[in-house]
């Protein structure tokens, strides 16, 4: 009798590419261990038991204050990414827009964030997290689909 292989795992996370009068918006990183000094979109992993878009609703909320209603997340972007080039553990990523909202962004996590903010999206800031500055440009080249670290 052969062993059962334990199925390959893959880990989900969402990010919400939120913009408003051609800025978007990014929270930067701070005391977490991982992209700490550098600038990326509001995000989050899945917790079990809900979707994509019931995350990155539950995750607006939690770290910046925002309501949004699932239905109204539209994929945008999808990225199989390795954690860092050569890596061991492997992401999918989902890029969520909304055009509505409720709420201003507000930084709810002062311990994970120190900055939360507008900016253009002709201006990025230099320290922005670099597989988050080329999905926003694989974005705006409709290019549903990439891969990183691979």
């Amino acid at each position: 009798m052969s062993a059962i292989k334990e199925r390959f795992k893959i880990i989900p996370a969402v990010y919400l590419v939120l913009k408003k009068d051609g800025k978007i918006l990014l929270s930067h990183r701070c005391n977490t261990g991982y992209e700490d000094g550098n600038y990326i979109l509001v995000s989050g992993h899945l917790e079990g038991d809900e979707s994509f878009r019931q995350a990155m609703a539950r995750e607006a909320k939690e770290e910046a204050n925002l309501v949004l209603e699932p239905d109204n997340l539209k994929v945008s972007h999808i990225m199989h990414r390795k954690k860092e080039p050569g890596g061991d553990s492997e992401r999918i990523d989902i890029f969520l827009t909304v055009k509505k909202w409720k709420g201003e962004p507000k930084n709810m996590e002062l311990d994970k964030c120190d900055d939360l903010g507008w900016f253009s999206m002709d201006n990025l800031p230099e320290n922005i997290v670099p597989y988050v500055k080329y999905v926003l440009k694989q974005i705006e080249k409709n290019e549903f689909y990439s891969e990183w670290g691979f």
